[in-house]
């Protein structure tokens, strides 16, 4: 299962040519969003104000998966912040806990954010390339 960050959903919004490619060649079954992306993104659209953009977020999230985040997800996220902070590792809450939410759901999380490879365990692909 591949569960997509903020930013690669971001660029399948701008239509990104590779990232548009791949979404096409896999079952949108195997295609996810942590609750915590469906957040990010209702406040990204929120802010522009933008009726066309906010139609495609409703039309996107009403077709892909949501994953609600979970104690799982807590208990993997209080651990990572954690360790994470003791290691002077430096990473947002929201990608510490879409990081976590992957984690928990063994998923593969697709994102071009750099941030993301000091996440032990955490199996990740970028599509821009």
């Amino acid at each position: 299962m591949y569960m997509l960050d903020t930013n690669t959903v971001s660029y399948f919004f701008r239509g990104n040519t590779n990232v548009v490619a791949k979404l096409k060649s896999i079952n949108p079954e195997k295609l996810c969003i942590s609750s915590v992306t469906a957040a990010e993104l209702v406040y990204g659209v929120a802010k522009r104000n933008n009726g066309q953009l906010s139609q495609f977020l409703d039309y996107f999230l009403s077709s892909v998966k949501v994953l609600d985040w979970n104690y799982r997800c807590a208990e993997l996220y209080g651990k990572l912040r954690a360790e994470m902070e003791k290691n002077g590792k430096v990473m947002g809450v929201q990608d510490q806990m879409i990081a976590s939410h992957a984690l928990a759901e063994e998923c593969i999380l697709v994102s071009s954010d750099q941030a993301f490879k000091m996440v032990p365990d955490l199996k990740l692909e970028n599509w821009l390339h």
